[in-house]
């Protein structure tokens, strides 16, 4: 029966899932269309509105541009190679494969959402050349099927935010711990039930055709020659830079002691820049020297395209969601039809509507917190657990919304369309699990 979902449902996405590109071009219609029926602004509002927000993910968008690229940087080089490959080699067979992939991705995006999505298809790709009859798009599948825990982990922005002093709810709920959201029994069991149940769906979705997608190892190898040594010295000055050790080593190094300094004054919290700057600085030394990183770069920044180009539709569809009202109209429904046991459940799934509309966490909770913590408490339901129910809907559709799968495809060099099908079982297995950690616990 799981196999025949599955094949039903990547036929459903080969036949008609568009491009990220038209997905988001066609979203942004449907909103534009929606907010002229359902709310009081007008085709010159809506307009208006879209044009406002269109540049409003710029900052976040360079970020995942970085994301993408420092990643693909750092896996290009021989040092991060090798110890790449010496864990992929734990998995001698696609069974294996698929689970070593699915807990490692979930684990390490369960530690920072950012690092997840970038580790978790950089290993994919590296067992890919070990193992090489495993179905190369169940593969990725699996990777990316491990970001569905960002929300509820150490990085997740709605606990987060709630915890920290003078968030803009404060005056409604204080100040709310970690320790009641991320680290609360409903949440971990949450967490814990993913990672036990993840990869076995993903291994249960093997051999769902007979002839599974395989990839060529040779097309998995770097084209550029960053990894080879220069086979002479540069003879002039500008040359004798380039190929420079003492340099990496110095700009790598005044990274890395940055990082370690700023983890330890944290506590240990790791943010996206954060990420970004390790990737980054990691990189650079582990290139040797600045012209193999440079060619490095050179490369990767061809398969950032789709991030470039698409996050300014989205701060656009968040622009109009958010300035049209519509996405608080949202919330509203479901808290109409909701009472003390269902408001969990209806708060879930209302943040996972409203995330194909506006795919950010922190800019999510922004909406929706004002119009469903005040009801949450009327209600008699905890805040802690409303804010983790919005955090949880969050996360789960993301299984089915191109945008946060676009590093990842870019570095497998995949459509969406190639593993949407997988996680549309994902989602519908996944969401059970959720819904019954809010409810039951």
């Amino acid at each position: 029966m799981l196999k025949g979902m599955t094949r039903f449902f990547d036929r459903l996405v080969q036949r008609y899932l568009p491009d990220p590109f038209l997905f988001a071009t066609l979203l942004t219609l449907v909103v534009y269309g929606m907010g002229i029926v359902l709310t009081d602004s007008g085709p010159v509002q809506m307009m208006r509105h879209w044009g406002e927000g269109f540049w409003g993910l710029l900052e976040f968008a360079m970020q995942m541009v970085l994301v993408l690229v420092t990643g693909y940087v750092l896996a290009s080089s021989r040092a991060f190679q090798t110890g790449l490959a010496a864990m992929a080699r734990l998995a001698r067979t696609p069974p294996q494969a698929i689970l070593l992939v699915t807990v490692v991705s979930a684990v390490a995006s369960w530690i920072n959402w950012g690092f997840g999505l970038v580790i978790g298809a950089l290993f994919a790709r590296q067992i890919a050349r070990v193992v090489a009859d495993v179905d190369y798009r169940l593969l990725i599948a699996s990777a990316y099927s491990g970001f569905l825990l960002w929300h509820g982990g150490l990085a997740g922005s709605v606990p987060l935010t709630i915890a920290t002093e003078g968030h803009f709810a404060a005056e409604q709920i204080g100040i709310v711990p970690t320790s009641e959201t991320i680290f609360s029994g409903f949440n971990l069991f949450i967490s814990i039930s993913l990672l036990i149940v993840l990869p076995l769906l993903n291994r249960l979705m093997m051999n769902t055709y007979d002839h599974p997608y395989r990839i060529d190892a040779k097309l998995l190898q770097d084209e550029s020659a960053v990894a080879k040594e220069e086979s002479e010295t540069g003879q002039t000055p500008a040359d004798r830079l380039e190929n420079s050790r003492l340099i990496s080593l110095a700009i790598g190094g005044l990274g890395m002691w940055f990082i370690v300094t700023t983890l330890i004054e944290n506590r240990f919290e790791l943010n996206l820049n954060l990420v970004n700057l390790l990737f980054l600085s990691l990189g650079i030394l582990f290139h040797q020297t600045p012209r193999h990183f440079l060619n490095s770069v050179r490369e990767a920044v061809k398969n950032a395209g789709g991030i470039i180009i698409q996050f300014p539709l989205y701060a656009g569809i968040m622009g109009m969601m958010v300035s049209s009202g519509l996405a608080e109209q949202m919330s509203l429904w479901f808290v109409s039809i909701s009472n003390a046991f269902t408001y969990p459940l209806f708060a879930f799934i209302s943040a996972g509507i409203v995330n194909f509309f506006v795919p950010s966490g922190g800019g999510q909770w922004a909406v929706q917190a004002p119009v469903m913590l005040p009801a949450g408490l009327e209600l008699g339901v905890d805040a802690a657990k409303t804010a983790m129910a919005v955090a949880w809907g969050d996360a789960w559709t993301n299984m089915i919304q191109p945008f946060w799968a676009l590093p990842a495809l870019a570095i497998a060099g995949l459509r969406a369309r190639d593993i949407m099908g997988f996680c549309i079982v994902t989602l519908f297995v996944s969401g059970i699990i959720i819904a019954c950690g809010l409810l039951l616990l």
